[in-house]
Parts: C-alpha cells; sequence; structure tokens
C-alpha cells in the first residue's frame, strides 16, 4: 500500500513535468517578454522618482546660489512632479499601443449576450 508521502512526491513530480512541457511549448520569447516588461515599469518608476528627485536638486541649487529661500525648492519640487507624470503618462501611452500591437484582440471580460 503506497503512503501518503509518496503520492505527494507523485503529484508533485507530475507537476513538475507539466510545468516544464509548458515552458518548452512557450519558448524562450515568452520568457524574454515577461523581463522586458519588468524592464519597462523599472523604468517607468526611475523616471517618476528621478524626475521628482532632479527637480529638487535644481530648486535646492537655485535657492542655495540666489538665497531665495524655499521658492527655488517648491517650484522645482512641483515642476519636477509634472514633468515626472508627463513622462509617464507618455510612456503608458507608449507600452498601451505596443501591447495592442501584439494583441490586438484581447478575450472579452464580460458576457456579449444582450439579455
Amino acid at each position: 500500500m503506497p503512503k501518503p508521502h509518496d503520492a505527494r512526491k507523485e503529484a508533485l513530480n507530475d507537476l513538475e513535468r507539466k510545468l516544464e512541457a509548458l515552458e518548452i511549448k512557450r519558448g524562450p520569447k515568452a520568457r524574454y517578454a515577461q523581463g522586458q516588461a519588468f524592464n519597462e515599469g523599472y523604468r517607468l518608476v526611475a523616471s517618476l522618482i528621478g524626475g521628482v528627485l532632479g527637480g529638487i536638486g535644481i530648486g535646492w541649487l537655485i535657492d542655495h546660489f540666489a538665497g531665495t529661500g524655499p521658492v527655488g525648492l517648491i517650484g522645482g519640487l512641483l515642476i519636477g512632479s509634472m514633468a515626472s507624470i508627463f513622462t509617464a503618462v507618455r510612456a503608458s501611452v507608449q507600452m498601451s499601443k505596443k501591447a495592442m500591437e501584439e494583441n490586438p484582440h484581447p478575450a472579452a471580460s464580460f458576457d456579449e449576450d444582450d439579455d
């Protein structure tokens, strides 16, 4: 009589075989596309953070050399934030267009029957 531990081990081995078959079926292109999506996401976050920090840095430099107090810092923060948002929206639109070109007919998420 097989032990429960053996049944679990056999089920785990079966799942591993199925996973290997799926990875072979998908091929390296799917793995590359997933890595590329992560890279684009990290680039988007970096541009958001970098824009804000860059604006703060430029505002601080203006305050430091012109002696204008917090006006330059606040202005740099606002300008950096606006530039970051603009860059993020533009990159998101480009990523969305690219995704639509790769998959022009995504699966419908609702029932199309007119009941």
